[in-house]
């Protein structure tokens, strides 16, 4: 790791804690209560892309079960630990389960070329504090899991092949050995509406996250315009991150709420396990991305579309952007 990714995300770390600190106290009104819990279930694969050729390599697979409590649910330390730090608003804490997968561009061989992205697999366990007032979500995330064969990358992938008739990747064997991970993950996001055109309303959500840990050390700015109803619903689609993430929790502020959006972001990145120093394939420190999508939720369901077009991530990469999908299934009950 060089001295200049580590300067950067410092830099930007420092910037983001500036501009939270002087925007948190415009953001005091408190919503709504909400009694009801949440379940979602989340895919994300390179398989689902507008560009040829991007099926099994890069970022291949994310999967995802989380679970969002009512804002009446949250454990006293928590509650108390949450307004203390922002202030009024209703909170809930969630968990998430999630596996992510990666693999080299040429998946046939079963030795990778040395500056090709490695395997790796990361299975993991996240658990957030959700703070909410009507203009702003904040949001607190901890995950703990596993990097390497533990976290049955090679099963999971190589058996569903199996199961629809694919070739198996044959190079599992090489992938990166097992290490603990830890993931500390603050994050904020703004909601400012930006008026209306007749029955759909227009707003942007600007956010900036930093994630700190030996998983990924990063940081984050981005912005996503929507168009719609009930725009007041949520705080944006869901993703596995690192990305732009509204979160699961969502409230429906009327029978029938949808929205398209289209967003970027920029990341500060200074290490990343998945791409170790001790391979040839050479992190890079500035990654970009763009994303499209749809949200739609009708008596209490909330379905999203992602599709998000990514710069590279290390020195030799290929295939300019990297495009993958994303959908997600939300049930309140």
């Amino acid at each position: 790791m060089t001295r200049r990714p580590l300067a950067q995300t410092i830099a930007i770390v420092q910037t983001i804690a500036t501009i939270a600190a002087v925007t948190t106290p415009a953001a005091r009104a408190t919503p709504q209560e909400d009694d009801a819990s949440i379940i979602t279930i989340q895919a994300e694969n390179d398989a689902v892309s507008t560009l040829k050729g991007t099926s099994d390599q890069y970022y291949t697979s994310g999967l995802r079960l989380g679970y969002v409590s009512p804002t009446n649910a949250v454990p006293g330390f928590l509650d108390d630990l949450g307004h203390g730090l922002w202030g009024d608003g209703v909170q809930r804490v969630s968990l998430n389960i999630s596996q992510s997968l990666f693999t080299p561009r040429d998946t046939p061989t079963p030795n990778p070329a040395p500056k090709d992205r490695p395997y790796a697999g990361i299975l993991g366990v996240t658990g957030q504090l959700i703070h909410d007032t009507d203009t702003a979500r904040t949001v607190l995330s901890l995950e703990l899991g596993v990097l390497g064969s533990d976290a049955l990358g090679e099963q999971l992938q190589n058996g569903f092949h199996n199961i629809i008739g694919d070739t198996p990747n044959r190079g599992w064997k090489t992938q990166l050995g097992n290490q603990v991970i830890g993931e500390i993950t603050p994050e904020r996001t703004w909601r400012y509406a930006l008026g209306s055109a007749g029955p759909v309303d227009f707003d942007a959500l600007p956010s900036l996250t930093v994630g700190l840990g030996n998983l990924r050390d990063y940081a984050l700015a981005g912005v996503v315009f929507r168009a719609g109803q009930g725009l007041d619903s949520d705080f944006g689609v869901s993703r596995i991150q690192p990305g732009i993430s509204g979160t699961d929790a969502y409230r429906p502020t009327r029978p029938f709420a949808w929205y398209v959006f289209g967003g970027a972001d920029g990341q500060a990145v200074g290490i990343d396990a998945t791409l170790p120093s001790s391979r040839k394939a050479t992190l890079k420190w500035d990654v970009a991305e763009l994303e499209l999508g749809l949200a739609v939720m009708l008596y209490g369901v909330r379905v999203t579309y992602t599709q998000t077009w990514q710069t590279e991530e290390f020195q030799q990469q290929k295939a300019g952007f990297f495009s993958f999908g994303s959908l997600a299934a939300s049930v309140r009950f």
